[in-house]
């Protein structure tokens, strides 16, 4: 291992205990995407750990969600004008309510393999990845100092969509030399992703389909009504070849909820839809969107309202993303293990600061398994090989200009 390399896995190491008694305690401050107040706790915690570090805590409030929290850690050394900082992407809101904590407390425990494991609402995604950035900093810190600003941004909403951190994510992202974000890897040790950094993410698109039928009595008048439900079936139908016809480039379009009609009796007047799209390149997003908007009725009494769009951006393989990986994996060589890239069609703010064209690697918190389900649970061994990689990317990255 090259000394450089050496030292920062060596500060990351004495910094461990720390790491994981504070993410025992950031796992402890349940906050759901809809709790504004409790996400601000978690936020202030945060908030407390980075300004007794020396860094400077901006606080952005919200309406409907708690604060976006924006942490700048500066070098002690005058930079050269026009530098640009490296930006470090998470979030504090989890898809778990207050109470789960309860059913599934923190837990320090093997797995059925008796490998040492994490486990808690959260911890994996992504409050690990949170106390990562912060021992990676501290650990490049105490190596030295930090040639380029560093900037954390803990967003209070990507589990639902990100509305409202959004702009400052793209903000930070366009002054950014490169963006790293602390999602969970992608993949399990024994599977060909096998805790692999994140290279390319799938667009997401929402629509919603309404139709709007005639409404008759079903056996007294039936010939004059028009079924909204009928129709939506037929289109359905139609949506179901979107997906035949884009699966081998990885596009999918899921009718995922759908409702309609009144009573059985009643020939049903309103129909509706809800689409999840995804699709690899913004070409496809375009296709789809096409398509989709241009859906027509069969039935001349039925109308049909189509609405909605790309929520996230593709993630596209870009150059500048690729040097980053594959900086990242002789590094990993270097602290000995091996680093795969993916691609997944889960998405992230990491969607957003890529369509900017701001090289951004993603996947790069812990590694471990069921994020959203009971099973949420992070591989402990993990831990310190991973934390000790982003510190030497932090340190590789912030040593070069664009």
């Amino acid at each position: 291992m090259p000394p450089k390399t050496q030292q920062l896995h060596a500060a990351v190491q004495s910094g461990q205990p720390e790491m994981l008694q504070r993410l025992r305690t950031l796992v402890a401050i349940e906050s759901p995407s809809d709790d504004s107040a409790a996400v601000n706790l978690a936020a202030d915690q945060v908030h407390q750990w980075a300004e007794a570090a020396g860094a400077h805590v901006l606080r952005h409030p919200q309406e409907c969600f708690g604060d976006v929290t924006e942490i700048w850690f500066e070098p002690a050394a005058p930079q050269p004008a026009g530098t640009r900082p490296l930006l470090l992407l998470g979030h504090l809101d989890t898809v778990w309510s207050i109470g789960t904590l309860a059913q599934m407390p923190w837990r320090e425990e093997p797995d059925r393999d008796g490998k040492p494991r994490l486990w808690g609402p959260g911890v994996l995604d992504m409050k690990a990845g949170v106390l990562m950035a912060l021992s990676a900093i501290a650990a490049v810190r105490q190596c030295g100092d930090l040639p380029r600003p560093v900037v954390l941004l803990l967003n209070p909403d990507e589990e639902v969509g990100s509305h409202v951190s959004r702009e400052h994510t793209e903000r930070l992202a366009a002054l950014a030399e490169a963006v790293f974000v602390l999602e969970p890897a992608q993949g399990m040790p024994g599977t060909p992703a096998n805790g692999a950094y994140k290279t390319a993410r799938k667009g997401i698109g929402n629509y919603r389909i309404e139709v709007t039928g005639v409404a008759a009595h079903a056996g007294v008048d039936f010939t004059n009504g028009r079924s909204a439900v009928l129709e939506l079936a037929r289109l359905l139908a139609q949506i179901a070849a979107l997906s035949e016809a884009g699966k081998d480039f990885g596009i999918t379009v899921n009718p995922g909820v759908i409702g309609g009609g009144t009573r059985s009796n009643v020939v049903p007047a309103n129909a509706w839809a809800e689409i999840d799209v995804r699709v690899p390149t913004q070409a496809d997003a375009a296709r789809v969107h096409e398509a989709l908007t241009a859906l027509t009725t069969t039935d001349p009494g039925c109308t049909v309202n189509i609405t909605g769009g790309l929520n996230r951006p593709p993630m596209e393989r870009t150059e500048g993303t690729i040097a980053l990986y594959e900086r990242a994996r002789t590094l990993a060589q270097e602290l000995g293990f091996t680093l795969n890239e993916a691609a997944t069609g889960g998405g992230s703010d990491g969607n957003f600061t890529a369509t900017l064209g701001t090289p951004t690697l993603d996947g790069m918190g812990p590694v471990g398994e069921g994020a959203h389900a009971a099973h949420e649970s992070l591989l402990t061994d993990h831990l310190l090989p991973r934390t000790a990689l982003l510190a030497a990317m932090i340190a590789a990255i912030t040593a070069e200009s664009r």
